[in-house]
């Protein structure tokens, strides 16, 4: 499988996109900064990133949680 999830702005230049690929019959999540390259109208992959294997998401979403319950105890959030 090969299918964005999610995409979100980083900044003026860059994005974030989730997405599920397969690579050497691994599927993975990969987690990644887009930018848009100097003369082109396309975003590009930067080696910014995490890829995971997939039954790695429960730990993803429960360290994600964590940081989330951190950020709004100290209302940053």
């Amino acid at each position: 499988m090969d299918k964005t999830i999610s995409v979100f702005s980083k900044n003026k230049f860059q994005e974030i996109r989730v997405g599920i690929r397969e690579f050497k019959g691994n599927d993975l999540i990969d987690i990644r900064t887009w930018t848009m390259t100097q003369g082109a109208n396309d975003m590009v992959p930067t080696a910014k990133g995490v890829t995971i294997n997939v039954h790695l998401l429960a730990d993803l979403r429960a360290a994600l949680d964590e940081a989330e319950k951190i950020l709004k105890e100290n209302k940053m959030l």
